[in-house]
């Protein structure tokens, strides 16, 4: 007779373990991550730099962490926290009779206007087939919204000059089932503004609804133009600007889980709203996406935005445009490198050219590395279409202390990437064999092959040095890139003996 298999022990949890170990801990893995304060990491990060600011925020958090804000007839402190916060964003952005919500981020932002105006084109127009059109560089989670929520997406291609989408382009692409056009105040990638008036008008003329993303300008512009500085109006007082968003985890400088989606009036937000009563438990009235809202978020956003204040708020803002004011010019003095676009002042982005004064994706990648060993973070940003691979900086007050230290290592980096022996490429061989697969039919077994082919197998860990992983998506098709780049990182998220 066979014999029977030995029994596979039930997975448990491990045995309990004192506070001062784990603590000790989470420290010790705290370790491996890039900074977030400090004024070195570019991306992902918004440091103020202001003593006691972070301990205001962990503490505000302490206090309303058991509260959840899923029903405010419970916990009526989430309702001051949220229509506090909802108001003060109004104020600035705002008009008479805005209303808005509190949600995690800016991705939940926009897919909560994404919604709104899908249920808005099907209600007020009879829409069925919706159309979201967007400039080529308007964030990725728009192209996320419409994946969940069922639009077909249309992209109006920006200028490779000036990275700005051409008004007549935009209005071009509208038609009787467009729900929603998107501007941004300013793109990511760039740090340019889009023309937001202009792209406002077109959709009112169309009877379309208009989402501004101010997500990363949204509480930055405002205060911009408190120090003098010209800034183009972007937001609910422009005619035909019907939505925005505004991350205060951003240049709000709240700690992460903050943003708020704002709408010209509580009509149209109440197409954002799901409400379910027929089922045997509570009535449920669901605002964002979420149901059970953490209400520490909210505490900790509302303590940090009434301790900076307004007048906070612009001496910041001061401080990134003069950080920036000094940045940008020696950046544009630099060999080889150029500033594209002309950004706002809070997000720049350059790329950095071969011997043929085209931008080269080598040297963006070594200037990327090299930096990084030198304790600095910048974000590399592959080529699009026509818009070159770049380097992209997210400035805060923390970074005006660095800029001489930045350009000085930036200068060096330049120097070593031009110098470099080994420059980095990519193995024809593993090209050859991404060109024979179909994205769309590809095995787990095939994608395994090639990371390994391009020692991209894991261990669970990121590799050091990023260039090699970013040549082979540059040189890949777009649909077998998005493709490797979902299984790589369900690689890294693996739960491992």
């Amino acid at each position: 007779m066979p014999t029977e298999p030995e029994p596979t022990p039930a997975p448990a949890l491990p045995k309990g373990r004192p506070a001062a170990e784990l603590l000790a801990e989470l420290r010790e893995l705290r370790g491996q991550d890039a900074p977030t304060r400090g004024g070195r990491t570019f991306a992902y990060v918004y440091d103020a730099g202001v003593p006691g600011l972070d301990d205001l925020a962990a503490e505000a958090y302490r206090v309303h962490a058991t509260v959840n804000g899923l029903d405010p007839t419970v916990f009526p402190s989430v309702l001051r926290l949220e229509n506090d916060l909802v108001g003060a964003v109004n104020a600035v952005l705002g008009r008479p009779g805005a209303q808005g919500t509190l949600t995690s981020g800016g991705t939940e932002s926009i897919l909560l206007a994404v919604k709104t105006a899908r249920d808005h084109a099907r209600a007020e127009r009879g829409v069925t087939r919706p159309q979201l059109v967007l400039p080529a560089t308007a964030h990725a989670a728009f192209h996320k919204a419409a994946h969940y929520l069922g639009l077909e997406t249309v992209t109006v291609p920006v200028d490779p000059e000036t990275f700005r989408p051409a008004p007549a382009d935009v209005a071009a692409a509208l038609t009787d089932r467009t729900a929603l056009v998107v501007a941004s105040a300013p793109s990511y990638a760039h740090g340019v503004m889009d023309p937001v008036a202009e792209i406002a008008a077109a959709a009112a003329e169309r009877d379309v609804l208009c989402h501004v993303d101010a997500c990363v300008g949204g509480w930055f512009l405002p205060f911009l133009a408190r120090t003098g500085r010209p800034v183009a109006p972007f937001d609910l007082t422009v005619p035909g600007v019907t939505s925005l968003s505004v991350d205060l985890h951003k240049y709000g400088y709240a700690d992460k889980g903050a943003s708020v989606v704002l709408y010209r009036d509580a009509h149209l937000r109440r197409h954002q709203y799901f409400a379910h009563a027929r089922w045997p438990g509570y009535p449920v009235v669901n605002p964002t996406v979420q149901g059970t809202r953490p209400a520490g978020l909210a505490a900790q956003a509302w303590a940090v935005l009434h301790h900076l204040g307004d007048d906070g708020y612009t001496e910041l803002t001061r401080q990134v445009a003069d950080a920036a004011d000094r940045l940008l010019p020696a950046l544009r003095a630099l060999p080889d490198v150029r500033v594209l676009g002309e950004p706002v002042g809070n997000l720049v982005a350059f790329t950095v050219t071969g011997p043929d004064a085209t931008p080269d994706l080598a040297r963006v990648l070594h200037m990327a590395d090299e930096m990084r060993e030198r304790g600095w973070y910048l974000q590399p940003q592959l080529a699009y279409g026509a818009l070159p691979p770049n380097l992209h900086l997210t400035l805060t007050p923390a970074t005006a202390a660095h800029v001489p230290a930045l350009l000085n290592d930036l200068t060096e980096a330049l120097t070593g990437a031009r110098a470099a022996v080994a420059p980095v490429t990519v193995d024809p061989q593993l090209l050859a064999l991404a060109a024979a697969l179909d994205p769309d039919t590809l095995t787990p077994e095939e994608v395994a092959a090639v990371l390994a082919f391009a020692d991209l197998g894991g261990e669970g860990r990121p590799p050091t040095r990023m260039a090699p992983v970013l040549m082979l998506l540059d040189a890949l098709p777009v649909r077998l890139k998005e493709r490797l780049m979902t299984e790589y990182v369900s690689a890294l998220f693996q739960v491992r003996p």
